[in-house]
């Protein structure tokens, strides 16, 4: 159901190939991030999502509407397969098998196999990181063409590492991972694209693990387009049965 973000008419891949200096500090590296945070009211795309959960497999093109920080808004070919994100709610239904699911982010923190919230999830889907990197101190390392940072008092139930690239400053790699809960969520952008000066994502693989079970998704984001008029129709239709998260 879910997972997905950007590509335009006007968009170019940016290169990411940049030469590493060794001599930035953890917090020129997150002014550097920060400064290229996408800036916009509302954006609209076309993604190309495969989804890969054990030995089950899908393939679907999504139409993405998003007003920033209000509403992420997922429909499927023909409205088949519908979700509507917002700060306190998390809605979709699906007509294949006519179930819905209308409730707070247990559903996307499950398959994802860690806590998220909205403001989460929108940073993953426009190549930020995931917390809000003023709220820690951090280490840096060079990792194969990528600047790391991780945090000086890393938690052990719970350690997170972000790759960020030497060019652009974004987001190559998100990892978490909970040890003891043998969990691992890792989002690797593969390219970028720049849409009306704006850097987002292009391709994406989001990977989580849990035991010896894998969830794998993979977007490519296409036609994207910024500060559109959009709306977001979202209503659940009569009879179908309520998915509950225990």
């Amino acid at each position: 159901m879910l997972f997905m973000v950007l590509g335009c008419k006007s968009s170019k891949q940016i290169a990411s190939s940049g030469e590493l200096n060794t001599k930035l500090t953890a917090k020129q590296l997150i002014k550097e991030h920060n400064k290229k945070e996408p800036k916009f009211k509302t954006l609209q795309a076309r993604v190309k999502v495969d989804y890969v959960q054990g030995d089950k497999s899908q393939s679907h093109t999504i139409n993405l509407r998003m007003e920033k920080d209000k509403t992420i808004w997922l429909s499927a070919t023909l409205g088949i397969v519908r979700a509507k994100i917002t700060p306190t709610n998390v809605s979709f239904y699906n007509k294949l098998d006519n179930t819905y699911f209308d409730g707070d982010f247990s559903l996307i923190s499950d398959l994802l196999g860690t806590k998220l919230d909205f403001e989460k999830v929108q940073n993953i889907l426009l190549g930020n990181a995931i917390y809000n990197l003023k709220d820690d101190s951090y280490n840096t390392d060079i990792h194969e063409g990528s600047y790391v940072l991780s945090p000086k008092n890393q938690n052990q139930l719970f350690e997170i590492f972000y790759l960020l690239n030497p060019t652009h400053f974004k987001m190559d790699s998100q990892q978490l991972t909970q040890p003891l809960e043998q969990r691992m969520l890792e989002i690797d952008y593969k390219d970028y694209q720049e849409v009306n000066k704006q850097i987002v994502p292009q391709n994406v693989k989001v990977i989580a693990l849990e035991r010896d079970f894998e969830t794998t998704i993979t977007m490519e984001f296409k036609s994207v387009s910024l500060n559109s008029s959009l709306n977001f129709p979202f209503r659940i239709p009569n009879g179908f049965q309520e998915i509950v998260i225990k």
